[in-house]
């Protein structure tokens, strides 16, 4: 991709009709999808790709996204094939596999997993062979908003790698500057998710032991004492684990985080096996609680897409597939805005509405995930009513569509409280810890 200069540009040039804030799989997404459809876009990142970033799973549904923006193909060459889940615990002595074929939607049966350096910058490269100008090292400071149904411009001002300044104007503004979360922090209604608290570790194996045949791609989650692990092998032969934890786990930490780390693997005898004849191959990382929403996701000349709006957990997976399917129903929005304004609030609270469906519908479950009750359904599924395929179709992605899945998920959560009242002290002692880990995520901040 070459690398265009944003210090060169002229006066005239510092202008377009959509400047997006962030090159991550969001935007990159709604940037090029705006470039397609003969928008001046403008897509601009504080950093340089490639660089390191986690969340390296696909879903299914991630699929139709990647075959509009016309990069399936390449994708296939450095995406490891994902075609289950698997789900194992050591206390249960049983592993399940979840396998997307068995999806109600059949069209998409399995996903990749991914590099995010080369995942991240393949987008960013399609971004800009559609036409849109990408500009790296480049740190947005303020914005002042203006008036689109009075053909009034936002002003951007910038700051480039050298200490220079820029003023740039534009039409409309899309923040996708991910867990920097621009809009959100400026505006202040950025606010920690009070119905969940986790923390992370992670690092990357060489030599992990891996499934076999076709299932070698398959990413493992692993329930143990303390929250859950994932297992997420690559192509280029290095595995990716972390351990999602509660927050008072993690304030227990006594050393640094690769000895940490590898004591939090020890207490999971599934992950450890895997990891017997292991090499780590950095230092590993620790994050605390990462999961946070903001109060709106648009506003008057201006749209939030993916983790620039919020961010829940990584239990399934959901992050790359809810930005970049955010910036693709953000496109459609941006665009008939740019074409009519007084559409807009109408607009806004469809895309709003939508998007916060599909999160609420993977949040219900991840808050839950810890539960010894959703532990024991997963680990003993049963397709009544095709509630196995509705979960099937829930871990693939297919949130947002009204059709066979959401009754059947609403009726899981019913199997889920019937099962909970059935195992009252148990469901108690389970809600009691979530509550007692979000108090303690809180007094943490």
């Amino acid at each position: 991709m070459p690398r265009l200069d944003i210090s060169t540009t002229s006066e005239a040039e510092r202008r377009c009709e959509v400047f997006v804030v962030g090159c991550g799989p969001a935007g990159s997404t709604i940037g090029a999808l705006l470039a397609q459809q003969g928008r001046d876009v403008a897509v601009v990142d504080r950093v340089r790709h490639p660089r390191f970033h986690i969340g390296e799973s696909l879903l299914p549904l991630n699929t139709p996204i990647l075959q509009q923006l016309g990069v399936w193909d390449e994708l296939k060459e450095i995406g490891m094939r994902k075609d289950a889940a698997e789900f194992e615990s050591h206390a249960h002595n049983k592993t399940v596999r979840f396998e997307f074929s068995t999806a109600f939607d059949k069209r998409w049966p399995h996903a990749f997993q991914v590099r995010r350096s080369e995942f991240d910058h393949m987008l960013l490269r399609n971004c800009a062979s559609k036409g849109a100008r990408v500009f790296e090292g480049v740190r947005v400071v303020s914005v002042e908003f203006g008036d689109l149904a009075r053909n009034q411009d936002t002003v951007v001002n910038l700051r480039l790698e050298g200490g220079a300044t820029q003023v740039w104007r534009t039409r409309f503004l899309v923040d996708a500057s991910g867990r920097d979360t621009f809009l959100a922090e400026r505006m202040g209604i950025k606010r920690k998710n009070r119905n969940h608290a986790t923390a992370a570790i992670f690092g990357h194996f060489r030599d992990a032991r891996r499934n076999t045949g076709s299932a070698e791609g398959n990413i493992t989650i692993a329930w143990f004492a303390h929250g859950w692990f994932w297992f997420i092998p690559l192509k280029d032969g290095t595995t990716s684990v972390g351990a999602v934890c509660r927050p008072a786990y993690m304030k227990s930490r006594a050393t640094d985080p690769t000895s940490f780390f590898m004591q939090t693997i020890a207490l999971c005898p599934e992950i450890a096996a895997r990891l017997t004849d292991a090499e780590l191959s950095e230092p590993a990382t620790a994050t605390g609680n990462y999961s946070y929403q903001s109060g709106r996701m648009a506003g008057e000349g201006y749209l939030m897409v993916g983790d620039a709006w919020a961010f829940v957990d990584p239990v399934f997976s959901s992050g790359v597939y809810l930005a970049m399917n955010s910036a693709t129903l953000g496109a459609d929005v941006v665009d008939a805005v740019l074409k009519d304004p007084a559409q807009a609030p109408q607009l806004y609270r469809e895309f709003d509405r939508t998007v916060r469906r599909g999160v609420r519908t993977f949040s219900w479950l991840i808050y839950r995930m810890p539960s010894p009750i959703i532990r024991r359904l997963f680990l003993a599924p049963r397709n009544v009513f095709g509630v196995q395929s509705a979960v099937v179709s829930l871990l693939a992605g297919d949130v947002f569509r009204w059709g066979p899945v959401r009754p059947r998920l609403y009726l899981f959560r019913v199997i889920y409280y019937l099962n909970a009242l059935g195992a009252l002290p148990t469901a108690f002692r389970a809600w009691h810890n979530r509550r007692r880990d979000i108090k303690v995520s809180i007094e943490q901040t």
